[in-house]
């Protein structure tokens, strides 16, 4: 497979075609069918500190790449502007450094967002300091 095709679904339909992103943003994911063709079912949660999803002309990007470590291909690609471009894959070393950056980078989000004390806080920041 060489390119991906976008398809806005409210929920993820049960059958799956091979050569489509399917994206729920109601729900904050997108699903697709491995782009090996191994015909395993991809999960990306789009949150900020998992997956980021972006459109250009009706054409889908995820990001970062998707790693499938946790399946028998342990294929690895990019979904750049509907294009699957392939990547090297993983030593199980550089698995579990990239887990571990990725947990990383999920505590230092959370620990910002808790100190900035969610949006009623930042809302009553904002209209108290116009007071001061």
């Amino acid at each position: 497979m060489k390119e991906m095709r976008l398809a806005r679904v409210k929920y993820v339909p049960r059958d799956l075609a091979q050569d489509v992103l399917y994206v729920s943003q109601e729900y904050a994911v997108a699903v697709h069918l491995c782009a090996c063709g191994c015909g395993n079912k991809v999960t990306t949660p789009l949150t900020p500190t998992e997956w980021i999803f972006s459109e250009r002309n009706g054409r889908p990007t995820l990001d970062p790449s998707i790693g499938n470590w946790q399946l028998p291909c342990r294929s690895h690609y990019f979904i750049r502007e509907g294009r699957i471009i392939s990547a090297p894959q993983w030593s199980d070393a550089q698995i579990r450094a990239g887990r571990e950056a990725e947990q990383g980078r999920r505590e230092a989000y959370f620990t910002a967002l808790s100190k900035e004390g969610g949006f009623w806080t930042r809302v009553w920041n904002s209209i108290s300091s116009l007071w001061r």
